[in-house]
């Protein structure tokens, strides 16, 4: 049951979407874990988000959430504003050459509209779980293609509340990363495509959907690829070789199917499962030599301690 709302100890600015207090996160994520949001807001609109943003005290921490699906919210929650992307964010408009989505709009989701209309060039949307806003965030890409080859523009709120429009070149995309204003919130994008025939586009969405249902652990709970690949390696490899296949902790497993992907059985608590992911980035350091980065966005306060790990952690 939701907590009854309290003062959160700062200045709130009005906002025609809706404010909640204590939020379980939880079963918004992927992975069914982790705390609450001690500030949760929903905005109408983009205009409604600016002018909240352009109101709020600049040293409050402001933290965006759209699918929740490449993440893991630690157990002790978020402090602060939690923004959380939804339906006003959701539009979705094909065009000649392109597709506007905003950025709660589900990849997959786009990926069906521009096949619906006819447009080749964004079949790999459907193999990426999660939403525009955070796929241009984080440069998204499987299956051969990536927001970076598709973007011409994308919309964005400052943290002072102003909305901007970026070109593909101001993002300056590099592997899983792109180059936000600091604070800035994704709320809009357009991507090209190009007209196609119908049936090889159908063809081609249904060959990526099959290959990820037989590689990947897409009915478990778990948060799309752990670690990015690093340069001329794939982390999977690095992962198997070091003995990390189906190596567990607590409720927490690495994937027997996919071992770049963490597993929340049943019981696990983000503490675990960030636990086991450091513990996979140790045995890889220690067999390999190579620094695992994290994929997975981590946010929020643990809940005591951070969990350990075996072993000295890394550097």
């Amino acid at each position: 049951m939701m907590a009854a709302a309290r003062d959160p100890g700062f200045a709130l600015p009005p906002l025609r979407g809706r404010v909640l207090h204590d939020v379980p996160l939880a079963p918004a994520t992927w992975f069914r874990v982790g705390g609450p949001a001690e500030l949760l807001v929903r905005p109408a609109d983009a205009a409604d988000l600016a002018g909240f943003l352009a109101a709020l005290d600049p040293a409050i921490p402001v933290h965006v959430l759209g699918a929740c699906s490449n993440l893991i919210i630690r157990d002790g929650g978020i402090a602060g504003v939690t923004v959380r992307l939804a339906r006003g964010f959701a539009a979705i408009a094909a065009e000649a050459d392109g597709v506007v989505a905003g950025a709660g709009a589900l990849d997959a989701t786009v990926a069906e509209h521009a096949a619906a209309a006819g447009l080749a060039g964004l079949e790999f949307l459907c193999g990426v779980p999660g939403s525009i806003g955070g796929a241009v965030a984080m440069n998204a890409g499987a299956y051969g293609g990536e927001i970076a080859t598709v973007l011409d523009w994308a919309e964005v709120v400052t943290r002072s509340g102003t909305l901007v429009r970026l070109g593909a070149s101001e993002l300056a995309f590099a592997y899983r990363h792109a180059r936000l204003p600091h604070g800035a919130v994704v709320v809009r994008a357009r991507l090209r495509a190009r007209p196609g025939h119908p049936a090889g586009i159908a063809a081609r969405m249904a060959e990526i959907r099959a290959a990820r249902e037989a590689s990947q652990p897409v009915r478990a709970r778990t948060g799309g690829s752990t670690f990015r690949n690093p340069p001329d390696q794939k982390a999977w490899e690095l992962i198997d070789a070091a003995g990390c296949r189906g190596l567990t902790r607590a409720g927490a497993m690495v994937s027997d199917k996919h071992c770049n992907f963490l597993v929340n059985t049943g019981t696990a608590t983000a503490a675990d499962l960030e636990g086991l992911g450091e513990e996979v980035r140790r045995r890889v350091f220690a067999a390999t030599g190579v620094r695992l980065e994290w994929e997975i966005r981590r946010l929020g306060r643990h809940a005591g301690p951070p969990a350990p790990i075996s072993g000295e952690p890394l550097p």
